[in-house]
């Protein structure tokens, strides 16, 4: 890792993403899904709910360090609420 000057943190970040996707992927291959209408009223499958839940993590994780003086932990854990949310009713 020293060739990108990476820490074992990033490193953790993009390995989870790759094995979301991965784990996504064998799911949507093994089980396949069919779209959802929930609170957006927009159809949903669940790589759609995976983004929503990326991207609005990313959001909070970056308010949270632009408005709060607080450890970034528990930033994880309102996205953790957040994406049990997004995929139970998104």
């Amino acid at each position: 890792m020293e060739w990108m000057a990476w820490t074992w943190p990033t490193a953790i970040f993009f390995m989870v993403i790759a094995s979301l996707l991965i784990t996504f992927t064998v799911l949507a291959i093994r089980f396949p899904e069919t779209p959802r209408i929930g609170v957006l009223r927009i159809e949903t499958t669940r790589g759609d709910r995976l983004f929503i839940t990326l991207l609005g993590s990313a959001f909070i994780n970056l308010a949270w360090l632009g408005l709060t003086d607080m450890v970034q932990w528990w930033a994880l854990g309102v996205c953790a609420v957040y994406a049990f949310l997004v995929f139970r009713y998104v």
